[in-house]
């Protein structure tokens, strides 16, 4: 079984782990195995539309044997961050009423008055508008700091994809000229370096499991971690040609344990 050859395994959640609000079958089972071997599971998602405990909550109540503190999204990381650098500052953010709510219980001040904005913010936003790009491209103009909790082009959905985080910041460089200065999502070291030390396992014993190449695989790649790429999300295709190269290419997470 894959899962002989690690100690510490990475899970990617929507495509993976599930889609929508339906459990890749097996995963249960899958993260059931992994705990009764005595392994240490961490899951991680750049998606911040909902926050760790609505997630928690779902897990957990559709039969994963999780607990909140074993599950990080990138609000969460880009919390840190921000309450270490720029607390009390204002930012604007094109994102949800949850993403923006989060953000301001670390001491930043939220604000759509272009001049004042200190910080632009970008992640999945479903109700995107011109306004909004152009409220965040006059901030920018200004001096604004270019920030993205995440970077992903696309969110994986039952019936295909919708638009995400990646798309808007590519409009607003082009718009700006300006170019986007940290995120905080897969494939950062700051969500890594969070799930490693949650884990406590050194990198050459964990495996990243993930639906897509340009976020999860690349992760891996790119520190130099096994990872493993399911075709459950995302990803249909596991003989794609791509510049990112995963250790294995599974069907699903069931895989990790036959």
């Amino acid at each position: 079984m894959i899962v002989d050859n690690y100690e510490g395994f990475i899970f990617d959640l929507d495509g993976t782990i599930y889609l929508d609000d339906k459990l890749i079958k097996n995963a249960p089972e899958v993260i059931k195995t992994i705990k009764d071997l005595g392994k240490r599971v961490v899951f991680i998602s750049n998606k911040t539309t909902g926050n760790v405990n609505d997630y928690y909550k779902f897990l957990f109540n559709s039969g994963i044997n999780v607990v909140e503190e074993e599950i990080f999204n990138s609000t969460i990381i880009i919390k840190k961050y921000l309450k270490t650098k720029h607390k009390t500052q204002k930012f604007y953010a094109i994102a949800e009423p949850k993403f923006i709510e989060q953000i301001t219980e670390c001491g930043l001040i939220y604000t759509e008055v272009p001049s004042e904005v200190d910080i632009v913010i970008i992640t999945l936003d479903r109700t995107l508008n011109y306004t909004k790009l152009e409220i965040a491209g006059n901030a920018l103009d200004n001096g604004a700091r270019f920030y993205a909790a995440n970077i992903d082009n696309t969110c994986p959905v039952k019936d295909g994809e919708i638009l995400d985080a990646g798309a808007t910041i590519s409009a607003l460089e082009k718009r700006t000229n300006r170019k986007l200065e940290k995120h905080f999502g897969k494939p950062s070291k700051y969500i890594l370096n969070t799930a490693l030390d949650f884990l406590g396992v050194e990198k050459q014993k964990c495996l990243i499991i993930g639906d897509r190449l340009e976020t999860d695989i690349a992760m891996g790649n790119k520190f130099n971690i096994d990872t493993a790429l399911v075709a459950t999300g995302v990803t249909k295709n596991l003989n794609i040609r791509n510049k990112y190269n995963p250790t294995y290419k599974i069907n699903s997470v069931f895989d990790l344990i036959i």
